[in-house]
């Protein structure tokens, strides 16, 4: 079943607030590898003028999987998950990630296309703080691969 185009330009209500911890912007920095100190200790990103440890530039990923749930659980969106890969992800900061942020998701279909048998999911998540300021987007990209058969899933 092809991926319903009526979702295209659809949003969903804000996500509860996501407290961004300490713990777990270093969990992430350690499993990407990534070693710069301002990613693991609160001096040091004071020092280069951040509130506490600052995000690695893909930490958001982290919040917004979770939150893009809200579009890909919609049955009737017609995503059947066990077909899904990841085609594309982009980020476009207004400002890094710190701990101590309260971020909240706003979800919203961009663009659904078929190509070679294909469906193609494009979101956006508008990520700010509880208080309204912009932190960043997030797009990404999700392929339904077509029926190995060839014929409707």
């Amino acid at each position: 079943m092809p991926l319903d185009p009526s979702f295209v330009g659809r949003s969903w209500p804000p996500t509860a607030p996501y407290l961004v911890g300490r713990e777990k912007i270093r969990e992430f920095a350690a499993a990407i590898g990534a070693a710069e100190s301002e990613y693991h200790d609160p001096e040091a990103a004071r020092a280069i003028g951040y509130a506490d440890v600052v995000a690695p530039p893909t930490f958001p990923v982290v919040i917004t999987m979770a939150s893009s749930r809200q579009i890909v659980d919609d049955p009737a969106l017609g995503i059947d998950y066990s077909r899904v890969v990841h085609g594309d992800q982009k980020f476009a900061y207004v400002r890094p990630v710190v701990a101590g942020d309260s971020l909240v998701c706003v979800n919203s279909v961009e663009s659904i296309t078929s190509r070679g048998g294909h469906d193609f999911l494009t979101t956006r998540t508008d990520v700010s703080t509880e208080a309204g300021e912009p932190v960043l987007t997030v797009w990404s990209k999700l392929v339904q691969r077509g029926p190995e058969d060839g014929g409707t899933a």
